[in-house]
């Protein structure tokens, strides 16, 4: 896979990192030192036109949309928080899997009237509750969502829920699920038409390693 233009992937660090670092590999793509021992974001490769980032989640849709990547792996529930355009969402790598959901003290009695819902995912939730015809004031969190309840800063939750052995052990049950989550290969719409020959190598290549670890 020998470029002529400069291809930038990033990913999201992290459990998604991970997971893709393998799959990446399996489509010929090598970073040319241990990512995970390094203090580096940005990366070369194997290929000299191909280089990554190492970027937090919620900055990928971003750095994507806005062309500073090309290419991007993230996870689905930030591409519905993130709710930009400038890019296209061509394959799942069915990695990193979980629900996004809801969730409340166990044993909880549906809340009536106006609720006040604890997440970091408050576009999505916002769109959830209102769907639903359900007044929700929104509390932003960046971490540890779980004692929210149990503190009474909120009455419920909107997180990531995967084993559901955090939401236990303090207290919580999962309750409506609002979306399958997996990690995503997203491409800028600019990108994908002036280095479309490069994206879509990479694109395809990912699609077999995808298939071939099935």
């Amino acid at each position: 896979m020998g470029f002529m233009t400069q291809i930038t992937l990033a990913l999201t660090k992290g459990r998604i990192l991970k997971e893709t670092l393998p799959l990446l590999e399996a489509a010929g793509i090598v970073p040319s030192e241990d990512i995970a021992t390094s203090r580096k974001l940005v990366f070369a490769t194997n290929n000299p036109g191909l280089r990554l980032l190492i970027l937090r989640g919620s900055d990928v849709p971003t750095y994507v949309q806005f062309g500073a990547a090309d290419i991007g792996v993230a996870g689905k529930d930030g591409l519905l928080e993130h709710q930009g355009d400038g890019y296209y969402e061509p394959l799942d790598l069915g990695i990193a899997r979980c629900k996004l959901m809801t969730a409340v003290p166990v044993g909880a009695q549906v809340q009536a009237g106006r609720l006040r819902v604890a997440t970091k995912y408050v576009n999505v939730a916002r769109q959830f509750y209102a769907a639903q015809g359900r007044q929700a004031d929104l509390i932003k969190l960046y971490g540890a969502m779980e004692i929210a309840p149990i503190l009474g800063l909120a009455h419920e939750i909107v997180d990531i829920v995967d084993t559901g052995n955090t939401l236990r052990a303090n207290g919580l049950e999962p309750r409506e699920e609002i979306a399958d989550i997996s990690s995503r290969v997203i491409v800028n719409k600019a990108a994908m038409k002036t280095k479309y020959t490069e994206i879509q190598a990479i694109v395809d290549a990912l699609e077999e390693a995808v298939a071939s670890a099935l």
